[in-house]
């Protein structure tokens, strides 16, 4: 399948590219970077929530699964931009959103006006909660005065949850596929899909000896994999050409394999290789053996997305020798690439200094939860532990003035940076993506392996270090970075030096 050799470039819509000087990012700013994204030479794109929506989380809050939201542009401009790509050979994914709905959806605004309303059993309601908390903090249930009864939400009050125990709900959301599908998009990204509320025990929750809730009886239930087999199967009739990718709430690799495979998704998140807090060569190795060692999933490889600290920061600690060897790992090895508008640029975090610069609402939920037991700094420290607008920056586009959100901290040495990408995106479509590794080794932050006849030797470290090759071999240098130098059969690699070689038989 096309997306098996693929790299994605995701786009947070309203942060990417201002063509009307509104402050916002639309489909015509994008159209107008596809020459751009195109040299740097990806394959597929994907969109993150354009619909209308309140914006309580970013637009992650649907109020309409069929439209856009005006600030982006029309209907007509997105078909526009799918045409317009195809013209450059680029793919679309889109990001669909079937967890819950905006409070503001027409569903639930009909589902409040009684109990007897045909859209009440649509979302979930009971008489008394239970224990279960929202994973943005707080307790997951809203009480509604008219009908004294609660709704359930996993996240915001303000994004109510789905009842998929409800056939009409399945019959809406596959006519909602068909529109999109209709519209010639390329496949879907299914957000936080593992928290489809489809357990009618509602046990509460265990507390762990510290006083945290643990995430038993709301995520991962029951039954929820045969909904996604039905859904999967669904959009693979359509078109088996479209490619599914979900997001799941969770950095367990078995869970996360669990939704991967025949009549699932085409292939899910692997957070726990992306989204690690410092670069660790030796958690890295495990992890991607371990994500490697189911021979028909095929793992996905991405350091940076719109929920997380930039790998420039948080793996690469702002050295961009790090860097650059980090985009070999992302681009050339066995999986799915995925990259995040910016980091070709080696883009830093926006970090806000005051609470009016924040727009996440998890963010400000943490905020006001600290603060009536601290001062306001305190308050923001904290919430800027897990702010997710790091990564949300305005890019820093000439026509990105004046944004809805500030500016990510701009690299001097992104011009630099972007042809690294170019380079390595280009050896991947080459020689690769390679193979699943062989006798993949660290020592003292020196990582070598194999794949068939090409060999990867990326030293991490301080200190230069020498590397015996196999005798009797002529190579070819496929890419190199700090001038390595061959004697005889060794390679010396100088610190944070990397060498990628073809044996030539």
């Amino acid at each position: 399948m096309w997306w098996e050799k693929a790299v994605f470039y995701e786009i947070y819509l309203p942060s990417f590219a201002d063509s009307n000087s509104d402050g916002i990012g639309d489909f015509n700013g994008i159209k107008e970077k596809l020459p751009y994204l195109k040299q740097l030479g990806i394959d597929a794109i994907w969109l993150t929530p354009f619909y209308p929506s309140p914006k309580i989380d970013n637009g992650y809050d649907v109020a309409d699964y069929c439209n856009v939201d005006s600030q982006y542009g029309s209907l007509e401009d997105f078909e526009k931009l799918i045409n317009t790509a195809k013209k450059y050979g680029l793919r679309i994914i889109i990001d669909v959103v079937f967890n819950h709905t905006s409070t503001q959806h027409p569903w639930f605004q009909s589902a409040l006006e009684s109990v007897e309303s045909e859209k009440r059993n649509w979302y979930v309601w009971k008489d008394k909660p239970n224990n279960w908390e929202s994973f943005f903090g707080g307790l997951a249930w809203e009480y509604d005065e008219k009908s004294q009864q609660y709704y359930y939400h996993s996240f915001a009050k303000e994004q109510a949850d789905l009842n998929w125990h409800n056939p009409a709900v399945k019959r809406a959301i596959f006519q909602i596929l068909d529109f999109w599908i209709e519209k010639g998009i390329d496949g879907f990204r299914f957000d936080v899909i593992n928290n489809l509320t489809i357990s009618e025990n509602f046990k509460d929750n265990p507390i762990d000896e510290i006083g945290r809730q643990i995430h038993q009886n709301d995520v991962n239930q029951p039954g929820v994999l045969a909904i996604l087999k039905e859904i999967n199967t669904y959009i693979k009739k359509c078109n088996p050409e479209l490619f599914t990718v979900a997001e799941i709430s969770s950095d367990n690799l078995t869970v996360i394999n669990q939704y991967i495979g025949l009549d699932l998704f085409d292939t899910a998140f692997n957070f726990n290789l992306g989204s690690q807090n410092k670069l660790n060569l030796d958690y890295f190795v495990a992890q991607y053996r371990a994500m490697n060692s189911v021979s028909e999933q095929l793992p996905t490889l991405f350091f940076n997305s719109h929920d997380m600290s930039r790998s420039w920061e948080r793996l690469a600690d702002k050295n961009k020798d790090i860097y650059h060897l980090l985009i070999v790992l992302l681009t050339i090895n066995h999986g799915v690439s995925f990259l995040f508008q910016g980091e070709e640029l080696g883009l830093g975090d926006f970090l806000p200094n005051k609470l009016s610069d924040i727009r996440d609402i998890q963010a400000k939920n943490k905020y006001f939860e600290i603060l009536p037991n601290g001062d306001n700094k305190k308050a923001l420290d904290q919430a800027n532990l897990v702010n997710r607008d790091r990564s949300r920056g305005m890019l820093p586009f000439p026509e990105n003035k004046n944004g809805w959100i500030g500016m990510a901290k701009v690299n001097a040495s992104e011009k630099e940076i972007f042809t690294w990408y170019q380079e390595l995106i280009g050896l991947r479509r080459k020689e690769g993506p390679f193979l699943p590794l062989e006798n993949i080794q660290v020592k003292n932050d020196l990582l070598s392996y194999f794949s068939g006849d090409i060999q990867v030797i990326l030293n991490f470290s301080e200190k230069a270090h020498q590397v015996e090759l196999t005798r009797q071999t002529t190579w070819q240098t496929l890419w190199t970075y700090n001038l390595p130098y061959f004697e005889k059969n060794k390679i010396y690699l100088p610190q944070k030096a990397g060498w990628i070689g073809k044996r030539i038989k």
